[in-house]
């Protein structure tokens, strides 16, 4: 029999997770621009990460936490909801780039598996460096229209040069900086995870269409997030 203590311990616990079914985390700035307009009124507050607000999605009640760019924000803001609001769910929406030829712009991808590929070991093996880092999503049995993908997350955007680098040894079909750290942390936390990025430029081994071009990347980001904000019921529905 469980001790009273432990009982209560995990009673408590799972009346926080039924407080928040779902917190969804955002990354990149654009990706934050371009969702807020979604949910008019809601009130924002702040974290030392950036903003957040709850909204009812299809009578479920979700927070939209603004997490940060890159590799540390995310592992930094990823634990800081999870201790902080204890959410049952973690949701990670946002971008990716692709590899031309391999996935289609705006095509949704839902990563089964998160690599961290920049990790370069002098001392030892990188191999088995990126293989600590490396995880492996549960995603839902009936999961709706998107590609099951293997992600690979580095701090710094794929230009061609760096797909010449890394495709004999990876072969990517789609690359961002914080779903492997977002991932990693989840898993270390047993926080079930969905992740849906929404590939927004490509690249080819001759050319990266976002490369020194701002304006491209903020422009499908808003159509990217518009379609996943559009489409979140039913992932969450998936969900649950």
């Amino acid at each position: 029999m469980m001790p009273r203590f432990l009982m209560l311990a995990a009673l408590a616990i799972a009346a926080r997770a039924a407080d928040l079914p779902v917190a969804v985390l955002i990354s990149a700035n654009a990706e934050w621009r371009a969702l807020k307009p979604f949910y008019p009124g809601a009130v924002v507050k702040t974290s030392p990460y950036g903003e957040y607000f709850y909204r009812d999605v299809d009578h479920t009640r979700v927070l939209f936490f603004q997490g940060g760019w890159g590799k540390v924000a995310a592992v930094a803001s990823t634990q800081y909801v999870i201790d902080h609001f204890h959410p049952a769910r973690l949701m990670n929406l946002g971008t990716c780039g692709g590899v031309e030829g391999r996935i289609q712009r705006f095509e949704i991808v839902a990563p089964e598996k998160t690599v961290v590929y920049d990790i370069a070991e002098a001392m030892g093996d990188s191999a088995e460096a990126i293989a600590h880092y490396t995880t492996t999503i549960a995603l839902p049995a009936k999961l709706p229209a998107a590609r099951k993908v293997t992600m690979y997350s580095a701090d710094r955007d794929l230009t061609s040069a760096g797909l010449r680098e890394i495709d004999r040894r990876f072969q990517p079909v789609v690359v961002d900086w914080e779903s492997g750290a977002i991932a990693w942390v989840a898993n270390r936390n047993h926080v079930p995870l969905l992740i849906l990025r929404g590939v927004s430029d490509l690249v080819s081994f001759e050319k990266a269409e976002a490369e020194a071009n701002l304006g491209l990347f903020a422009e499908n980001a808003g159509r990217v997030m518009k379609k996943l904000a559009t489409d979140l019921p039913q992932w969450i529905a998936a969900f649950r």
